[in-house]
């Protein structure tokens, strides 16, 4: 029923004039030479018919969802961690040995993290703190500033928030995070409130999707979606080297944001939403095991990140991108991509096969922040070059991985920069355990460069960035 809404949107107008314009025609020539009208009653008949559909259409058509704004948190300067602090933290952690404290030394310094990224003060403790109170403390550091400079933003109060989705890996309390931000902000009896958790770091996408299917079917609506993660409940304080990874490379972040399917927000919101996709592949024994939470020999709690993961990642990645591809990439590229694997088939075998752009799409990418590896290989899959991955980098560098929030930093970077203009479609690419791969493809609906340093976690230190350092991977394509 959508897809009729959005053809006969598109056509019905040209159509219902030619018929018009086909009834007079009709009616002159049987006026003139007396023919029988049965043929101007079946054209009148055609034009109703066509009305009727194109009213019918468009009162199923769902409403648009688009992005109000968004805010995402910066931590006190108190929680930063040089790599001198991490080495000389690590090495006071009496559960660490001096091989777990040098391999982790090892990851972070190679990893494109800067010494300006945050732990929460639970893990800045020694030893660390990693318990219940220490959790819901670090939830509520995070969270609540965060809702309060959102609604600020939007001039709302807590009450006008239908909708409210939380995600969390890691921390799944009970009550849950999003009951702590009802009771926090005494919202409506009715608010329709949901917690995610275990998604990884796909999970920004995901609470995007979930929100936008209650919003088609809730109209005047406004909707919340936070991405969060509670660092001090996924420490790791064991030996298994496959498991201290998620120590090295996973830092303090959160986003909030704010959508809704009013009519007005329109000329008011910052991006409308086009599409969001998810696939996955958890129905694969090898890949699901790739990165699991479970317990080491010695009982202790951490995520197993194996050898596999970045194989499973780009098998899911390639499917999943070959899906998105097909919805919104222009027929010329497809035609390109179909032409290639008919002549290599048919006539020269040993031709490449022509892989399509999505820069013919799309003007802006948020790619996963899980290493500059990843982010290099997505790179080249995507026929991407430094530019496009210069957000990935630089939120990479400057915050680290935030888990599912770290896309809304690299949106916030490219608004700091001033680099999105009306009409500029931007993706944003999740990829979590399981495996999931899930994305949202936004439109800009208006300028944004009058405001887009305001709160922005950028606006201190924009001036500074890209840096070459970083940004200069020779496997990028030129």
């Amino acid at each position: 029923m959508v897809m009729l809404a959005k053809n006969l949107h598109s056509t019905s107008t040209p159509l219902q004039l030619l018929l018009v314009l086909l009834s007079l025609q009709r009616l002159f020539m049987f006026q003139q030479w007396n023919w029988n009208p049965i043929f101007h009653l079946l054209l009148l008949s055609c034009f109703f018919l066509v009305y009727v559909l194109r009213v019918g259409a468009l009162a199923f058509k769902p409403p648009s969802v688009y992005l109000v704004d968004f805010s995402c948190f910066k931590p006190p300067s108190t929680c930063q961690l040089p790599l001198s602090r991490f080495i000389q933290h690590a090495s006071s952690i009496i559960s660490f040995d001096s091989q777990s404290v040098e391999f982790m030394a090892k990851i972070v310094a190679s990893s494109g993290l800067s010494g300006q990224t945050y732990l929460p003060p639970a893990l800045l403790s020694s030893p660390p703190k990693t318990h219940q109170r220490e959790y819901i403390k670090e939830a509520e550091m995070i969270l609540l500033p965060l809702m309060d400079d959102l609604l600020t933003k939007a001039k709302l109060s807590p009450r006008d928030i239908d909708i409210l989705v939380v995600h969390c890996s890691a921390f799944c309390p009970s009550p849950s995070l999003s009951s702590i931000i009802v009771n926090k902000y005494s919202m409506r009896s009715d608010v329709k409130s949901f917690n995610l958790s275990g998604m990884g770091c796909s999970a920004g996408a995901i609470g995007i999707d979930l929100a936008q299917n209650l919003l088609k079917t809730n109209n005047n609506c406004y909707a919340i979606v936070i991405s969060t993660e509670i660092l001090s409940a996924g420490w790791y304080s064991g030996h298994e080297r496959s498991k201290l990874l998620i120590n090295c490379l996973f830092r303090m972040g959160s986003a909030a944001l704010l959508l809704t399917n009013r009519k007005e927000a329109s000329k008011t919101s910052k991006y409308r939403l086009i599409r969001t996709l998810r696939t996955q592949t958890a129905f694969d024994d090898k890949a699901y095991l790739t990165a699991i939470r479970e317990e080491d020999d010695d009982g202790k709690l951490g995520v197993t990140i194996n050898k596999g993961l970045l194989p499973a990642a780009g098998e899911i990645l390639r499917s999943h991108m070959t899906i998105l591809g097909l919805k919104i990439l222009p027929l010329t590229e497809k035609l390109k991509h179909v032409g290639s694997v008919i002549r290599k088939k048919f006539k020269d075998k040993k031709g490449e096969i022509y892989m399509p752009s999505f820069k013919t799409a799309i003007q802006h990418f948020c790619l996963p922040t899980s290493g500059r590896a990843l982010i290099g290989e997505i790179a080249k899959g995507l026929k991407l070059d430094g530019r496009d991955v210069e957000a990935s980098l630089m939120t990479l560098h400057r915050f680290g991985n935030q888990s599912s929030s770290s896309m809304w930093y690299e949106l916030a970077y490219m608004e700091a920069k001033e680099r999105i203009k009306k009409g500029d479609k931007v993706l944003m690419l999740g990829m979590g355990t399981g495996p999931k791969c899930c994305s949202c493809v936004w439109e800009c609906v208006r300028p944004i460069a009058g405001d887009s340093n305001k709160n922005n976690p950028w606006r201190d230190c924009i001036h500074l960035y890209p840096v070459e350092a970083v940004s200069s991977i020779s496997q990028f394509p030129s």
